[in-house]
């Protein structure tokens, strides 16, 4: 999955799951970028549930940019590189994602090299700064409130 289409951007992406004592376990998600929402990354699992309902999280695309060269994030959502030392002894960069609260997270570990070519392709479709251009407040208002 990397298309380009009608605004959007998706991609397939490799994750290793960290667990306890750095058991890792590898993943697939998908990657998710629209002009509709030009602020957000939506990360996407699918999981082994009877609900068959993807896990999503949204993240600030700056926030994972950053996050390619130093560590990024409050709250319930962090990113940082690989140490140097772990690049010289792996021969790759890898980015490093926790996503929940401090107390029960979720640590993810992707190629910073396939998410930077996902990222590079976000700002082709609404470069940085001008993410604004792309809201239309009226319409997403309108649809709020039509959902109370």
């Amino acid at each position: 999955m990397d298309t380009t289409e009608d605004g959007t951007i998706s991609a397939g992406q490799d994750l290793r799951l960290i667990g306890q004592d750095d058991v890792t376990v590898p993943l697939t998600c998908g990657l998710y970028y629209s002009r509709k929402d030009p602020y957000a990354v939506r990360m996407s699992l699918d999981t082994d549930t009877d609900t068959d309902k993807p896990v999503q999280w949204f993240i600030s695309r700056d926030l994972l940019a950053a996050a390619m060269f130093a560590p990024e994030g409050i709250g319930d959502v962090r990113a940082w590189p690989s140490p140097a030392e772990k690049v010289a002894s792996t021969g790759s960069k890898t980015l490093n994602i926790e996503l929940g609260p401090p107390d029960g997270y979720v640590h993810f570990e992707a190629s910073a090299a396939g998410l930077g070519a996902f990222l590079a392709r976000t700002y082709e479709l609404v470069p940085g700064g001008q993410e604004a251009a792309f809201l239309n407040l009226d319409t997403e208002l309108t649809e709020l409130l039509n959902q109370a």
